[in-house]
């Protein structure tokens, strides 16, 4: 069995979360559904309460096989879940567009990942780790020299961990997918890439003189994507 052939057929693949529109594109490996999890900062996270779906965006932390989120303690959304609630967390990272020739053939270049699972809640020392893992997941570094959170603030604040174990990545990338009869028609095709970079930093008004920005800040650059098929 080839490597891709091991990715479309792995550990985390289940019925429910089998891509059924191009399968070719679903992949249910461990390693491709973290790369896509490390590439950005925001996931959505979806359940049910007393029949009314919800979904809320949300930051998120990833640590191995484990995604960490946190929110208000009062928030009602984290008290359900932390009562071990079906869960589905959800990101999605727009690579580019793909113009065809038809306008029924028009896509988008895209990685995602759809995440199953039940959420439970997490306390004692676990919580203030999954609090550091989420602060390095968005800016390495920035733990070690932030204040450490007080105990009002921990009181304050849930923390909640869903298990990696039954999920699935769907990726596109390449070229639009025209009809051949439309391939002589005369309008541009191609693809309109996009990335997600950051920009020259903005110090606080009330930031006293003297404190450099740490080259963690004035780092430039995008997160890399993982490796892709269409």
């Amino acid at each position: 069995m080839t490597r891709t052939a091991n990715k479309r057929d792995g550990e985390l693949r289940t019925g429910r979360v089998t891509v059924r529109r191009r399968p070719q594109r679903g992949f249910y490996d461990h390693e491709t559904v973290a790369a896509i999890l490390d590439a950005t900062f925001l996931c959505h996270v979806g359940i049910v309460v007393d029949g009314q779906p919800y979904v809320i965006p949300t930051s998120f932390g990833r640590d191995g096989r484990r995604l960490y989120i946190h929110g208000s303690a009062a928030s009602r959304t984290l008290r359900h879940l932390s009562r071990a609630l079906p869960i589905c967390v959800t990101v999605t990272l727009l690579d580019g567009l793909v113009l065809a020739r038809s306008a029924f053939n028009h896509s988008m270049n895209y990685r995602s990942v759809v995440v199953l699972g039940e959420a439970s809640l997490v306390e004692g020392e676990e919580k203030l780790r999954a609090l550091e893992i989420m602060s390095e997941h968005i800016i390495p570094g920035r733990w070690a020299q932030v204040r450490a959170p007080t105990e009002a603030e921990m009181r304050a604040t849930s923390v909640l961990k869903i298990d990696i174990a039954e999920a699935s990545a769907k990726i596109r990338s390449g070229p639009p997918l025209d009809d051949e009869e439309d391939l002589g028609w005369p309008c541009w095709a191609g693809e309109l890439p996009f990335t997600v970079e950051r920009q020259p930093p903005i110090p606080d008004p009330k930031l006293p003189a003297g404190v450099a920005a740490p080259d963690y800040v004035t780092a430039a650059g995008h997160r890399p994507r993982p490796d892709s098929a269409r």
